[in-house]
């Protein structure tokens, strides 16, 4: 289990907090587009200033590369915090992020009062993980908090590096939602747990069927990479997605499902179409029965009935990755079913960040999970049960 210190084990009154969030946001001509994750740091950030702590705010945004792009600047960011917030977040207009702004700001600073420091990938070190730029974000705090567990599979400056300067060392409400969640519900869920694995590649999901394998009780395969798993046990696959190399892969997951007691699900039945495109001719057929010319795009019906049922009993659920195109309406049936039969049953669901997060809440069935990541590739890593850096970095309780 991890156990790890968050805000609700400090109280900051009169310190200055450092607070690593994620306002990765995207942006349109300076406007913020989705605030999603501007509204999901809200709860942490309100903790700290009912402490009376004084709150500085820092995140990356895009990537800059190092060098000041106005473009990517955090500047709409504390406009629009100030809005959600109901009070002023000062903006440390600093090219270096840490430089007479930020210091002028952070020594006037009175108990709950916010600012935001600027972009810290302005600054080249911070993907490096830097030991002066780490040193310069601790000078200015008492203590640290992660909130951002988007990047917390990469050891940067702002959310490792300057725990090593900083005494004090905690996470956030969003951090520790995910850690409850993708760390602790996957090494001890409740039973029946079920996982679906989706997604285009069987080669970026290894680790994770080969961690899974040993926690679950079923597996489900969808997705583009369900086709090396077709392939593997001798079908035709046309133009669809295929990893050629890894065809010995799937055969030995196949095997060592059996040999674990792991029930392993894929497909029975495919949505093919003549192009990869929404106006495309479609036909159903059996799986590993794919005509040259055709690309398998979807989890067929038959196969929609089967997983759909393989879920009903489950207590735990976690889905990485989505069941077929489903940018195309066209070609969204099976994904579109997967969050529907979720959102019906009463387990712990959770949904790994990335594309399958993007699905669940675009069909509207977001509020519906216990749970969706906000990360992508940190989730999976989590999946894959390996430590992250910016989880571990904080002080064990």
């Amino acid at each position: 289990m991890l156990n790890k210190k968050s805000v609700d084990d400090i109280n900051v009154k009169g310190k200055r907090v450092l607070v690593r969030c994620d306002f990765n946001v995207p942006l349109q001509d300076g406007k913020i587009t989705d605030e999603n994750r501007l509204v999901a740091a809200l709860p942490t950030i309100k903790k700290l200033i009912s402490d009376g702590g004084k709150v500085i705010l820092c995140s990356h945004l895009g990537k800059p590369k190092g060098e000041p792009k106005p473009e990517l600047s955090l500047a709409p960011v504390a406009k629009r915090l100030s809005e959600l917030l109901g009070q002023e977040v000062k903006f440390a207009a600093d090219p270096e992020v840490v430089g007479p702004n930020a210091k002028a700001a952070v020594e006037a600073m009175q108990d709950g009062d916010v600012i935001l420091l600027e972009n810290t990938r302005y600054r080249a070190e911070e993907t490096k993980n830097g030991d002066e730029f780490s040193k310069e974000l601790a000078s200015l705090c008492d203590v640290f908090v992660n909130d951002a567990f988007g990047t917390a599979h990469r050891a940067h400056c702002s959310n490792v590096g300057v725990t090593k300067y900083v005494d004090t060392a905690v996470v956030g409400y969003l951090m520790q939602k995910e850690i409850d969640f993708l760390g602790n519900a996957v090494n001890n869920p409740e039973r029946p747990f079920v996982a679906i694995l989706g997604g285009a590649k069987v080669s970026s999901k290894i680790s994770v069927i080969e961690n899974l394998l040993d926690k679950v009780d079923t597996l489900i395969i969808g997705g583009g990479m369900a086709y090396t798993f077709s392939k593997a046990q001798g079908g035709s696959v046309g133009k669809s997605l295929l990893e050629e190399d890894f065809c010995d892969y799937a055969a030995n997951m196949i095997k060592k499902a059996e040999e674990k007691g792991v029930k392993l699900l894929l497909p029975v039945d495919t949505v093919i179409a003549d192009d990869f495109s929404n106006d495309a001719n479609t036909k159903i057929v059996p799986e590993g029965q794919i005509p040259d010319d055709w690309e398998g795009l979807d989890i067929g019906p038959e196969t929609i009935k089967l997983y759909t049922d393989a879920v009903k009993d489950a207590k735990t659920v976690v889905w990485n990755g989505p069941m077929g195109a489903f940018e195309m309406p066209k070609f969204a049936a099976g994904t579109e079913a997967m969050a529907k039969a979720l959102a019906d049953i009463d387990a712990v669901t959770i949904i790994g960040g990335g594309d399958s997060a993007a699905a669940v809440n675009q069909l509207g069935y977001g509020d519906k999970m216990t749970h969706i990541s906000t990360g992508g590739g940190a989730s999976l890593e989590f999946l894959e049960g390996k430590e992250l850096p910016g989880v571990a970095a904080a002080n064990d309780k």
